[in-house]
C-alpha cells in the first residue's frame, strides 16, 4: 500500500541520532507540498532530504519546518536544514524563537553539559536561522500545509518552550517529549510502554500532567513521539505516564530527604522503578538490557529532577 494512503501522508524518519529507532523526525506531505516536524541534528539533514526525495519531492516543495522545542536532538539541525529548503519557514514556540535566530546560548549550555568533543560528534554545527524566516507559534496558532490545518498548542512541563502539533486529518499529535519516551524494544503483547522524560532544565510535574491531559482530551488516534515513532492505546499510556510522573516526584523528594549522594540515589532508584514497570508491562528483555537501553534517559531524568528540586 502507498505510504501516503497508509498513514495520511506522514512518514516517520529515523534521524540516526545515537542509535536506530531512537530519534524521529516526521515528514507530512499534502498535495505536493511538505512540512517537517522536528529535524534531529546537523548530521540528520541528508536523511531528511532522502526521505523527501523518496516521496518524489524537492527541497523547494517544503513549506514548513515545525519544531516542538529547541532541545538539540529535536532542533540542532534546523539551521543547516533550512539552508537546504529555499521556500520553508521555521515555526517554533515564542520562547524558542530567539534561540533559533541566535543559538549561542543554546550551544554554550549544551557544551557545558556534554563538552566540545561530544557536541561536535553528536550534534555537528548549530547554525542560526535568519530572523525573517522564523515564525513564532503561540498557543492556538494554526498554519496550513496546502490547505491542511496544523494546530499548535502550548504544552509546558518538559520545557517551557514546548508545543505539540495537532493534525486533524490523521487525528494525531506530534508530541515531541510531552508524551514521554516509548522505545520499540519495550513493546509487548500489551502494546507500547512509555516513560516520562524530566530532562533538565525545565521539568515541571504539574504542568506536564496538565499537558498530557490536554492531549488526551482530543481523543487522538495516535501520538507521534520523537522517541520513537507513532503509538496507539493512548489513553492507557497517558494514564500510566501520569502515575509515573507522581512516582518520580516521590522518588526525588525521598532522595532529597535522605541526604548523602542525592544524584547516585536518584539514578539507582529511578533505574529500579523503570525496570519494575517494564517487567510489569510484559517486556521480554532482561534487566541488564533494560538498564542499558535506558541508561542515558535515567541519567538525564535524575539531572532534571535535581534541577526541579533545587528550584524549590
Amino acid at each position: 500500500m502507498n505510504a501516503a494512503s497508509a498513514d495520511h501522508g506522514i512518514d516517520t524518519v529515523d534521524t540516526g541520532f545515537h542509535r536506530p529507532a531512537f530519534d524521529a523526525a516526521y515528514l507530512i506531505v499534502e498535495r505536493g507540498r511538505a512540512a517537517f516536524v522536528d529535524c534531529g541534528t546537523q548530521h540528520s539533514v541528508p536523511r531528511l532530504l532522502q526521505a523527501l526525495g523518496a516521496r518524489g519531492l524537492a527541497p523547494a516543495d517544503v513549506d514548513w519546518l515545525i519544531l516542538t522545542h529547541v532541545h538539540l536532538d529535536h532542533a540542532g539541525g534546523a539551521g543547516a536544514l533550512m539552508r537546504q529548503l529555499p521556500n520553508a519557514r521555521l515555526l517554533v514556540h515564542p520562547r524558542g524563537a530567539p534561540h533559533m535566530i541566535d543559538p549561542a546560548r543554546l550551544v554554550a549550555g549544551a557544551t557545558a553539559v556534554y563538552g566540545a568533543e561530544e557536541m561536535a560528534r553528536s550534534y555537528g554545527d548549530i547554525v542560526p536561522v535568519p530572523a525573517e524566516r522564523v515564525v513564532s507559534a503561540g498557543d492556538g496558532c494554526t498554519v496550513e500545509l496546502a490547505g491542511r490545518p496544523l494546530l499548535c498548542v502550548d504544552t509546558p512541563g518538559h520545557a517551557r518552550h514546548h508545543l505539540c502539533l495537532w493534525d486533524e486529518r490523521s487525528r494525531s499529535w506530534f508530541t515531541g517529549d510531552t508524551f514521554g519516551l516509548s522505545y520499540r524494544e519495550f513493546d509487548s503483547a500489551r502494546g507500547p510502554y512509555a516513560l516520562p522524560t524530566s530532562t533538565p532544565v525545565q521539568f515541571e510535574p504539574e504542568p506536564l500532567k496538565a499537558s498530557i491531559r490536554a492531549l488526551l482530551a482530543r481523543d487522538p488516534a495516535a501520538m507521534r513521539l520523537t522517541h520513537y515513532g507513532p503509538v496507539g492505546d493512548v489513553q492507557r499510556l497517558g494514564a500510566e505516564l501520569i502515575v509515573q510522573i507522581d512516582a518520580m516526584v516521590a522518588i526525588a523528594r525521598a532522595a532529597q530527604a535522605a541526604g548523602g549522594d542525592r544524584h547516585a540515589r536518584l539514578v539507582a532508584q529511578l533505574g529500579d522503578y523503570y525496570v519494575q514497570r517494564v517487567r510489569a508491562h510484559g517486556c521480554a528483555l532482561d534487566e541488564s538490557q533494560v538498564r542499558t537501553i535506558l541508561a542515558v534517559d535515567i541519567e538525564l531524568n535524575a539531572q532534571g529532577l535535581q534541577v526541579w528540586l533545587d528550584r524549590g
